[in-house]
């Protein structure tokens, strides 16, 4: 039994309202089919003679819809049952990802056709991201906001750790169309608990244009915002690019292949995990210096990579950089939600969402550009750069000290 001085019950105190529970749970079960997905979607694409055009095209399809329809996500959920938005959305998910897995497992896949459900899916994360910010701040008091940022991403990153492996043996054993049924299972059991939150509409009278309108001239208000999402779309870029795209190819030109890159990545997720560790002991007053200045970890495993250090610096390296987003992410939702009014988080968080959405093509297109001109080593350390020196730019903006804990 916990008791009012027990040290961990601030920490917890978010489990103790229902609905908040409901959501951790309908995100737990989405996050172990999102963790199987990619390694699903890859081994699918592969088995119907794709290659890594293939598998691009895939790739691109999905994230373009979260580009095109994020904002009109958060204008939705801003006027909308947040519930609602997230039950149908994970509905949808569930409904293109049981078609994909069907049309594996009768032998029907095409990359057209995986990019179509790859599209739908992409239409529903851009409806569900923006509603699932403002969750939190419409069911968790103010004091214990952090608490719940943390707790809430405790359990997925727990599951990011363990899951890549779990879809690896299932799609060995199986293929890809079992852990793409498990994916489309996950997001309907998900839509089911969601269903059950039953948050209430906010009260609006404008028209959807003027709420956008509206919304547009908050986030330009806000220099802490704007400037947070540039310098974000920029580290978000970089990172993409120095560790995601370049890491998987020194991985096998310079370490031992795939088993040192699947080392590098398990460490990144044990840091993630350890990130939420430390959100759920510490509360900084500064949350949004924190926020800019722990995201710049994001350089570490790029440049210890581009240097050419052994395997163990670039694990500790992955490690660091994984504690260092996760508390960047739960200090700056916790920002967001105790600085933006919730009538007005689904537009804020769109609009910020959308900036890290467009890093992901323009780091891959940049990097892509930059390969044929430099040594990769060159380009990764280039990255690493980017990161210190758009956060040193970012940290130069007087508002970023004046978003402090409320």
């Amino acid at each position: 039994m916990k008791t009012a001085t027990d040290p961990a019950a601030p920490r917890l105190a978010p489990l103790r309202v229902p609905a908040f529970r409901r959501f951790v749970l309908a995100n737990v079960v989405s996050a172990t089919g999102s963790a199987m997905a990619p390694i699903a979607l890859a081994y699918a694409v592969i088995g119907q003679g794709g290659g890594a055009g293939s598998l691009g095209v895939v790739l691109a399809t999905n994230s373009v819809p979260t580009i095109v329809f994020t904002v009109a996500g958060g204008v939705l959920a801003d006027r909308l049952s947040r519930s609602r938005i997230l039950f149908l959305g994970n509905l949808l998910a569930a409904a293109a990802q049981g078609a994909l897995a069907a049309l594996v497992a009768t032998g029907q896949a095409a990359t057209a056709s995986i990019a179509v459900c790859g599209f739908v899916s992409g239409i529903a994360t851009a409806f569900t991201a923006p509603a699932a910010t403002g969750v939190v701040a419409q069911v968790v008091a103010a004091e214990h906001r952090q608490q719940a940022n943390a707790l809430l991403r405790l359990p997925s990153n727990a599951v990011k750790v363990l899951g890549p492996v779990v879809g690896g043996v299932i799609v060995a054993i199986g293929g890809p169309a079992w852990a793409l049924s498990w994916d489309a299972l996950s997001f309907l059991v998900a839509a089911l608990l969601l269903l059950g939150l039953r948050l209430s509409a906010p009260v609006t009278t404008s028209s959807a244009l003027a709420d956008l309108r509206a919304g547009w001239s908050g986030f330009r208000s806000r220099t802490w915002l704007w400037t947070y999402t540039a310098a974000g779309t920029v580290v978000v870029a970089a990172w993409l690019a120095g560790f995601q795209l370049l890491g998987p190819v020194i991985a096998a030109e310079h370490y031992s292949g795939a088993r040192s890159w699947g080392l590098v990545q398990g460490a990144f997720a044990f840091g993630l995990l350890a990130g939420t560790v430390v959100c759920l002991r510490w509360r900084p007053y500064r949350l949004l210096a924190v926020a800019v200045l722990t995201g710049a970890g994001l350089c570490l495993p790029p440049a210890a990579l581009g240097f050419g250090l052994a395997l163990p610096w670039v694990l500790l390296a992955a490690v660091l950089a994984g504690i260092g987003l996760d508390v960047a992410i739960v200090a700056w939702n916790t920002a967001l939600q105790q600085h933006v009014p919730q009538e007005e988080l689904g537009r804020m968080s769109s609009f910020n969402g959308v900036g890290e959405r467009i890093a992901i093509p323009l780091g891959y297109l940049v990097t892509a550009l930059a390969a044929h001109a430099w040594a990769d080593r060159a380009v990764l350390l280039v990255c690493a750069g980017a990161i210190v020196a758009t956060t040193a730019l970012n940290l130069c903006v007087r508002d970023v000290y004046r978003v402090n804990r409320t």
